[in-house]
């Protein structure tokens, strides 16, 4: 019961990560308020919780719905715990092709409704002494190849916002990280191609082969693991954790094949075998 009598808000908790991370707080005390423009979904998971998750529709590139999502969090006696996690693939055209809505929306949705959440949040929470921020940002925002262009762009502009708002609030007793996910099953790259639901969950299975094939940890990700390490984040066990992420993505960015597929031969080990014996 690490979050007994705090307040959480996570927004996208209808569904996914965010619907993994708000059974997780409050299976561990919290009372969790979640945003999400989901109404089905997240009117089902507030009412099947027992009184312990509050559902609210935020569409969070819109200030006046975050603002409305922080007060009633206030009224709740909190915001304690901000969990910035709703987003959506974005725009998947390459730089050479992308039109600036398509990039304005990407921004808008993952980066800088994780902005408008930590200003917005900032102040009830330093108002009751301190408080945690988790946001998700990505594998994508280490390198090419991960996530389409935008995407990984604003997920990187996440992860260095996270250390800035853990530099500017530090002085209020917030603490300001991030989690990056890898490759998860429930893949929001799937849902963004609005496919038919039974395509939709053949993509998802090869997703999960995918992910097995491609990291040294032979599994595709679960919501529930990222779920763990955002608790984790917002919890008195990290109270000396500021200003840095965690990578959840099963290895995945640990290096090529060959650092850790011992049946995958390596650069090196390939201009050997090209030398006289």
């Amino acid at each position: 019961m690490r979050f007994e009598g705090k307040v959480a808000v996570v927004t996208g908790g209808a569904g996914g990560i965010g619907r993994a991370t708000a059974l997780r707080f409050a299976a561990e005390g919290a009372h969790v308020l979640i945003g999400d423009v989901d109404m089905t979904g997240g009117e089902a998971l507030a009412a099947a919780s027992g009184g312990r998750i509050r559902f609210r529709r935020a569409d969070v590139t819109q200030e006046s719905d975050i603002v409305a999502l922080i007060d009633a969090a206030a009224g709740l006696g909190g915001p304690d715990i901000l969990f910035n996690n709703a987003g959506a693939g974005g725009q998947r055209a390459g730089i050479d092709a992308i039109d600036l809505a398509g990039w304005e929306r990407t921004m808008a949705l993952l980066l800088t409704s994780v902005a408008l959440g930590i200003r917005h949040a900032a102040p009830k929470m330093a108002a009751k002494g301190g408080g945690a921020i988790i946001n998700t940002a990505s594998v994508a925002a280490l390198a090419a190849g991960a996530a389409p262009t935008a995407y990984s762009t604003a997920k990187a502009g996440v992860l260095h916002l996270t250390k800035l708002a853990a530099a500017d609030l530090a002085k209020d007793g917030i603490r300001v990280n991030a989690v990056l996910p890898g490759l998860i099953a429930t893949n929001i790259f799937v849902a963004a191609l609005d496919l038919p639901a039974e395509t939709r969950d053949a993509a998802n299975r090869m997703i999960e082969k995918a992910a097995a094939d491609a990291q040294p940890i032979r599994r595709a990700g679960r919501p529930e693991d990222i779920a763990a390490a955002v608790c984790f984040l917002a919890s008195a066990d990290a109270a000396f954790i500021t200003g840095t992420h965690l990578l959840v993505d099963g290895g995945m960015s640990v290096g090529p094949r060959s650092s850790w597929d011992p049946e995958t031969p390596g650069a090196l080990a390939r201009l050997a075998a090209l030398a006289p014996q």
